[in-house]
């Protein structure tokens, strides 16, 4: 039990205000000590105070008053006494209560820590806190709010349990209805290809067919002419050697032996139309062509590789792959790799369509074209072929138009030479021949003569693409961007001219 002499010092070293020791002692310039916390929380009480209330700062102690708040300063020599005090006590303590341990005490006060401060969630002594209360009682509210916890966890934990399951479900539902449409998508592809493989070999060996009776025929033919070729031969050697006899005699004894060659038997007609084999297969291959070239793009290679110089070649497989679209900037010098020089061909110009010196421009004028009509048919219509033809490979050429009221196009050779009734032109009138009309507000696609309208701006400046093995044929708008008008799909099976047709006052350049 501590001594009279240290109750004494103890209470000397007690804030009167909060009742405990020292904790950071001050003194004020009347003399009295306070906590530095305890005396600033009671002036700023009084600078809170009514206005009708006495104004300043006053000593709780000596209650004298001080006009402005004093400056606070630590008084170091009473701080070091009360920590020596507090750390007298909590060992003094420590030593009547022998089975409380060192850290079940309060540092502060030396007494065992037997109550819990709320508010800041630690155990505390009795003097501690104003508002106490026992571990017991906050424990037994702890156990509370942590049962709940552990319940709200289990229900969480059940839902969490619950959810994952579901999404097996769906991994399992997603996976099967995966594997089902697969299954119906590589039946359905299956089949088709199985029926265009049967289709094209049945249009191969048709093709086989043709061929083969053809140059049977052809076969046929050559055998007779060269019989009747060796029956002229001997013929003419018996006669030679006859007419070369002197004696008159002889030769008139001979003369009626010498059989006469009869004439020459009625050559087999030979007949290959190759349109004509290939017309059931066309409009569905052209059909498939504008599905996976227009509807599906992407679907085939931007270009086939052209063998160039390797001869003919054995026709292959369709080789299908994924490719990115070009971009637009970069299609033009793409297309500009396949450009040919083109020329009109003036023996099939209307006469009256002026050509150039080089046959590379032709316009509609007044004046006709002399000298050259006995030469060979001309179009009736203001339209002319170029020379140049092609049966394979892609091919590129641009166009320079004065101004709308033009068509350009490509056509077998057949291309009728009369003017069509009630038309005037005949490109795309009939299924040998393909063409664009360039109108002033629009554009029309012209074959077997339907026309399929086009909204798209003039271009003045115009590509035109062909790649004869795909069977596509495309015209281009050249501007700032290569801009793709319109594109026909079909099985070409002649070689192909370009051609124009011109209105009055129109003038068409070949670049």
């Amino acid at each position: 039990m501590a001594s009279p002499v240290s109750q004494k010092l103890e209470e000397k070293l007690v804030c009167s205000i909060c009742l405990e020791l020292f904790k950071v002692p001050v003194t004020l310039p009347c003399g009295h000590n306070f906590c530095k916390s305890c005396i600033s929380d009671h002036w700023h009480k009084q600078e809170r105070a009514p206005s009708g209330a006495e104004q300043g700062y006053t000593c709780p102690e000596c209650r004298r008053h001080f006009q402005h708040c004093p400056e606070l300063e630590k008084n170091v020599n009473l701080c070091s006494v009360a920590e020596l005090a507090r750390e007298d006590e909590v060992r003094v303590l420590a030593t009547e209560r022998g089975e409380v341990t060192r850290g079940e005490l309060c540092p502060q006060h030396g007494q065992p820590r037997k109550l819990c401060r709320r508010d800041e969630q630690r155990c505390v002594c009795c003097p501690c806190t104003p508002r106490p209360c026992l571990l017991e009682q906050e424990r037994s509210k702890k156990q509370d709010l942590l049962k709940k916890s552990v319940e709200k966890a289990q229900e969480e934990s059940e839902r969490i349990v619950q959810e994952m399951q579901e999404l097996e479900e769906q991994t399992r539902s997603i996976k099967d209805s995966s594997e089902r449409l697969k299954s119906v998508v590589l039946s359905k592809f299956t089949l088709l290809r199985k029926a265009l493989e049967e289709r094209q070999w049945q249009t191969v060996a048709r093709i086989e067919e043709e061929q083969a009776a053809a140059l049977g025929h052809v076969g046929d033919n050559w055998s007779l002419l060269k019989e009747r070729l060796d029956v002229l031969g001997q013929h003419r050697e018996r006669a030679q050697r006859l007419l070369a006899c002197p004696d008159h005699r002889t030769f008139l004894q001979e003369f009626p032996l010498l059989p006469f060659p009869g004439s020459l038997e009625v050559l087999l007609p030979v007949e290959f139309d190759a349109a004509a084999v290939v017309e059931p297969i066309t409009e569905i291959l052209t059909d498939i062509s504008r599905l996976l070239l227009e509807y599906l793009p992407g679907s085939v290679a931007h270009k086939a590789p052209d063998p160039t110089g390797q001869g003919p070649v054995q026709p292959k497989e369709p080789t299908l792959k994924v490719v990115t679209p070009l971009p637009k900037c970069q299609l033009r010098a793409e297309l500009l790799k396949d450009h040919r020089n083109l020329t009109f061909d003036p023996q099939t110009a209307n006469k009256y369509l002026e050509l150039s010196k080089g046959n590379r421009k032709a316009k509609h004028g007044p004046s006709a074209v002399c000298g050259l009509q006995e030469q060979g048919p001309r179009f009736q219509p203001w339209q002319v072929l170029c020379a140049q033809s092609y049966d394979r490979g892609q091919h590129y050429w641009e166009v320079k138009v004065s101004s709308h009221s033009v068509i350009l196009g490509v056509t077998y050779r057949g291309l009728p030479w009369e003017q069509q009734q009630g038309h005037k032109f005949n490109i795309g009138l009939d299924g040998g021949s393909w063409g664009l009309q360039v109108r002033e507000d629009c554009y029309l696609a012209w074959h077997k003569g339907r026309a399929e309208k086009i909204q798209e701006r003039f271009y003045k400046d115009l590509g035109v693409s062909l790649d004869y093995s795909r069977g596509l044929l495309s015209f281009y708008g050249l501007g700032e961007r290569t801009q793709l008008i319109h594109s026909f799909h079909s099985v070409f099976t002649k070689p192909l001219y370009p051609v124009f047709w011109l209105c009055e006052g129109r003038v068409v350049m070949l670049c």
